[in-house]
């Protein structure tokens, strides 16, 4: 992927909702919503006072239909009998699941679609779904109150205080003491959601993930997102209620770790044992790589080298190896370093290994090795003018190296990732079972899988086969038009139009398009960024020469160098060009 650039936030108000997003979304959102269709998307969704209750009604149905057989009996009770509740009532539970936190003040619960919250409140706490007397601390209740508030109701506390000063001052004075919102002398009602939980897992059985929230219905309606309609059919992403179950105790343990609990605790709450489902591994392989990394910072080697031991994720070999390095265990580490020459994981531990193996060798004494000499990469150097404040240097460089004749574009990871997700449209969005839970994805929940590619052979293979034929070129320019601005992992709308699309069809040969893609293919997490800067067409030549750019003071990254060594060796053309300011040459 691109290097992510700090844009500003957008945010959208909807009935007292944010909704924020980049400043690159929603310019490409207005770039194409200044029709009257857009237009209408607006007025429609705003004009919705029920819209939120609407999009939870989707989510229970959806959940109902396709995990009845998951849900206890808790569950049931709530997804069958939700829909009997009176409108405001239903409405008022679905503001509280969409807002933060658990308690809420009735007064502070003012919505003009549902009108008393005090009154749509009792039904929701007959059924059980609201505690509408929960007992409180003192922390809970300054959390609850202005200052002005706690002031009024406690006496004792000087005006002057900050609010942490007022805390601190009734902690000394009530200690632990836990009372209703009457027993602390608080004239108002207080609520406790008591089906949060239950709401999260409804959440996690729809979007396959707790990283999505209702908003996505909204940015989707109003046009901000748009997402490829995929046959949902197949789209049971849980098969067992112990993988709900396990994926919300990972969740848990992982906030708790990122929330700064002792990772020894984290850690002894992990299963021991691998899951044996795939995804849910991959997450707990990836909080104990963090954990570990976490050790190994901290000079907790042992505890670090135990769970890289333990570790699937991707570069945990590697900094075992480098830890035992650390430890003094020079053979431990060679016998490991050799294994993983043997069987590399991946590109990036083989590039790792070529720095690692002359080092230990040294250490044991052993022989030098004969290496395979790299293919050259060309390089340039270059003088110019300091850029303007805000202009990149890539920037710079490709107004430098432009001519009418021979323009250079900045395009970074976007243009070879771009033409890869047109081509691959239909393979990247094929419905197979696990890959789509819901309407709101941007790309397959199975992309970073090692069988994502085999699952879905017969389509890419089309997609190869076209490169030969030369139907490609139609086949990009059909999904070009007809996918415009569907999100997707590849396809990075902003960043190309018709005109460098045509000259990157006309210029790049579909033999290294295709030696681009298939390295894409090999690890689509690691090789869709480290592409070069800048390309530079020639149009009536037919040719084009990919340029990777470094400014004063940087470096080539390894990502980078692995592309760039690729490039060379299948006979593409590409260079690293190196800028200095001319004034520091002077």
């Amino acid at each position: 992927m691109p290097r992510k650039k700090r844009f500003s936030r957008i945010d959208i108000y909807c009935n007292m909702t944010v909704y924020s997003y980049s400043q690159s979304s929603f310019n490409f959102y207005l770039a194409r919503n200044t029709s009257s269709r857009g237009a209408r998307n607006m007025v429609r969704v705003l004009e919705n006072r029920f819209y939120y209750l609407d999009n939870f009604l989707a989510v229970v149905a959806s959940v109902r239909a396709r995990y009845r057989h998951l849900l206890d009996g808790e569950e049931q009770a709530f997804v069958d009998g939700f829909e009997a509740l009176p409108l405001a009532s239903r409405a008022l539970l679905v503001r509280m699941v969409m807002r933060k936190g658990e308690l809420f003040r009735s007064s502070r619960l003012r919505y003009d679609e549902i009108g008393c919250a005090r009154s749509a409140a009792a039904p929701l706490i007959a059924a059980g779904w609201l505690d509408g007397e929960p007992a409180i601390d003192i922390a809970q209740l300054c959390g609850l109150l202005t200052k002005t508030e706690l002031a009024e109701a406690f006496p004792l506390l000087p005006r002057s205080a900050r609010k942490a000063g007022q805390l601190d001052i009734l902690r000394d004075e009530y200690g632990d003491a836990v009372r209703t919102l009457a027993g602390w002398r608080i004239d108002d009602q207080l609520l406790r959601l008591s089906i949060a939980p239950l709401c999260d897992r409804l959440r996690l059985m729809f979007f396959g993930n707790l990283h999505q929230d209702w908003s996505e219905f909204v940015l989707s309606e109003l046009g901000i997102f748009r997402y490829e309609q995929v046959d949902l059919s197949l789209a049971q992403g849980f098969s067992s209620r112990q993988d709900i179950d396990d994926y919300l105790h990972l969740h848990a343990c992982r906030q708790r770790f990122h929330d700064g609990e002792a990772p020894q605790a984290v850690a002894a709450c992990l299963p021991a044992m691998p899951y044996p489902n795939d995804w849910l591994e991959q997450r707990r392989s990836k909080l104990l790589f963090q954990i570990a990394q976490y050790y190994e910072r901290s000079a907790e080697l042992v505890a670090a080298l135990c769970l890289y031991a333990d570790c699937a994720w991707p570069g945990a070999r590697l900094r075992a190896i480098r830890v035992l390095e650390r430890c003094g265990q020079p053979d431990a580490a060679f016998g490991l370093a050799q294994q993983a020459e043997q069987q590399p994981e991946s590109e990036a531990e083989k590039q790792q290994l070529l720095r690692v193996m002359p080092r230990l060798r040294r250490q044991l004494g052993h022989g030098k090795t004969l290496q395979a000499a790299a293919a050259p990469i060309v390089r340039h150097d270059l003088a110019l003018q300091r850029a303007a404040p805000g202009v990149s240097v890539e920037a710079l460089l490709a107004s430098h190296l432009s001519r009418i004749d021979a323009p250079a574009v900045y395009v970074e990871n976007t243009l070879i990732n771009s033409l890869f997700g047109l081509l691959f449209w239909d393979a990247v969005f094929a419905p197979l079972p696990g890959a789509f839970f819901h309407p709101f994805q941007s790309g397959p929940a199975d992309l970073h899988s090692a069988d994502f590619r085999l699952r879905r052979a017969s389509q890419f293979d089309a997609g190869f086969a076209q490169l030969d034929s030369g139907g490609y070129q139609q086949a990009i320019w059909r999904n070009f038009h007809a996918k415009a601005g569907i999100q997707s992992p590849f396809v990075f709308w902003e960043a190309i139009d018709e005109q460098l699309l045509a000259m990157a069809l006309d210029c790049l040969p579909p033999l290294h398009l295709r030696k681009c893609f298939e390295r894409i293919l090999q690890d689509i997490k690691t090789n869709r960024s480290g592409l070069p800067d800048l390309i530079q067409f020639w149009p009536a030549e037919k040719r084009y020469q990919m340029i990777e750019v470094k400014g004063p003071g940087d470096r080539l990254q390894d990502n980078q160098i692995r592309w760039l060594h690729y490039f060379a060796e299948h006979g593409m053309p590409v260079a690293v060009c190196y800028v200095q300011w001319a004034e520091q040459c002077a």
